[in-house]
């Protein structure tokens, strides 16, 4: 039996598994990757949670590799350049850096990276709701909007490695500022950082009576806006109706590019389940170019305890 260590490198959590070639995941661990903002200190604290999983195989030459989803990762390069919702700037040749540091803990393992939205489609081609599906598109809703586009059975590229950013579409000419530097980017409305937003906005601009004004305002996430909304919260469902248009929108735009068979949304803000999904149907239907109607569906991502990032990053080893 051969393993792989999977990678998700979040701009906030970042999680490692060790998973089989069968789709299993052994185990799993994770850390915070906002308390690691120096770029040394997370990959420090990165090799010790692969070792850790490296050491549940009998034989270390059972493991083909590591496979790293993250923001902005570049699957020709081995780098992660500018991403705009990691603590680290700049151009990272994290695939060089980390294969020595791993050969300085006795690992000698070959790693490979993409983008972390690329990895949880790849994930869910393998193993989830997209198993057999040769056309779909892949959205994460977390602290940005990730994106996989997979034509064929192939994962979209492009010619630099970056094509599929539906998160920066822009939606709003001179809307929100967005982390990559311009403004009205899907990704500032739709993700579960955007919500928040909404939220705000809404609870500072307007008097409407809502249990999310019993919060601190450092409570005020995704999870808690949904779970005012599921108590039929008034501002909280506006924030989730607001939240489902613009991603719609985005939705719609990237089936008229690509025309998927069907559309898989993972992620934090997926939690929502049919809060958010249900009115994201609605107006994607709607803004959909009219040839496309009726023909894409929209569906939660099968996989459990959103690990399909994981298990397609360790599928890269298994290429």
């Amino acid at each position: 039996m051969k393993y792989s260590i999977g990678v998700d490198m979040g701009g906030t959590n970042t999680s490692i598994g060790l998973v089989d070639e069968n789709g299993n995941l052994i185990v799993k661990s994770n850390f915070k990757t906002t308390d690691y903002p120096v770029l040394e200190d997370f990959l420090t604290e990165l090799v010790k949670h692969i070792c850790s999983a490296s050491e549940k195989c009998e034989n270390i030459d059972e493991i083909a590799g590591v496979g790293i989803g993250t923001p902005n990762g570049n699957y020709y390069k081995g780098t992660i350049e500018l991403a705009p919702n990691l603590p680290f700037k700049g151009v990272i040749q994290i695939k060089k850096i980390l294969e020595i540091l791993l050969i300085n803990h006795g690992l000698n393992l070959r790693v490979k990276v993409t983008n972390d939205a690329n990895a949880a489609g790849m994930g869910e081609m393998m193993y989830g709701a997209a198993k057999g599906i040769k056309n779909f598109v892949m959205i994460t809703l977390g602290t940005g909007v990730g994106s996989a586009i997979i034509v064929d059975g192939k994962m979209v590229y492009g010619s630099d490695g970056f094509a599929g950013e539906v998160g920066h579409t822009i939606i709003f000419p001179d809307g929100r500022s967005c982390g990559c530097g311009r403004k009205g980017c899907l990704e500032t409305y739709s993700s579960a950082t955007g919500i928040r937003r909404t939220a705000l906005e809404l609870l500072h601009s307007t008097s409407k009576p809502s249990l999310l004004r019993n919060l601190e305002e450092e409570e005020i996430n995704g999870k808690t806006i949904s779970e005012a909304a599921g108590q039929n919260d008034a501002l909280a469902l506006e924030c989730i109706d607001f939240t489902a248009r613009i991603l719609s929108i985005g939705l719609a735009n990237t089936v008229a590019v690509t025309s998927p068979e069907k559309i898989v949304i993972a992620g934090g803000l997926s939690k929502a389940g049919e809060l958010l999904l249900k009115p994201l149907r609605t107006y994607f239907e709607q803004n959909l170019y009219p040839v496309f109607r009726n023909k894409v569906s929209i569906e939660l991502s099968k996989l459990d305890d959103n690990n399909a990032a994981i298990l397609g990053a360790a599928a890269l080893s298994f290429e």
